[in-house]
């Protein structure tokens, strides 16, 4: 059985750091430092108002497995008086892939929207351009391709 939750304490957030250095591994091939993402995870899981974590989670009658971790964060949107729920750091790991659990999750996550305290006025991620899995997965829980592109500047 899958359960939902929203992410809290310690021991989700040595997971979700596992899982976005897993990500950046698979994804990019990049090496993250696990301190400072841990610091990150925590550092969002004490501000709410950033956003939270959602955490799937295998049970069996003996055992929890924590199958799948997703980010969202919030953007104001003046167009639509409304937040934007970005999707962000998805995570399933290899074991559970393709038996529809971001599906579920996407869907928990709907269902939250509908009952949030701010209006949300919709979703948002962004995918790798090369991983046309997760975009195939992202068309069939409904979502489209915008006609934006991304720039970013990090700090130093």
């Amino acid at each position: 059985m899958l359960v939902i939750r929203t992410a809290n304490g310690d021991d989700d957030a040595i997971i979700l750091t596992q899982h976005n250095c897993a990500m950046a591994m698979e994804t990019e091939g990049k090496v993250l430092n696990f301190d400072v993402v841990n610091s990150g995870v925590l550092g969002l899981m004490a501000r709410s108002e950033y956003g939270f974590y959602l955490v799937a989670e295998m049970e069996t009658a003996d055992s929890r497995d924590v199958a799948a971790t997703l980010m969202v964060t919030y953007e104001w949107s003046d167009w639509r008086n409304g937040l934007f729920w970005w999707i962000q750091s998805v995570y399933v790991k290899s074991e559970y892939r393709r038996q529809g659990i971001y599906r579920r999750m996407y869907d928990h996550l709907r269902e939250m929207s509908a009952h949030a305290e701010i209006p949300v006025c919709g979703f948002r991620l962004y995918a790798e351009t090369e991983n046309v899995v997760a975009q195939a997965t992202y068309k069939d829980c409904g979502m489209d391709q915008c006609e934006y592109l991304m720039f970013e500047q990090l700090s130093s």
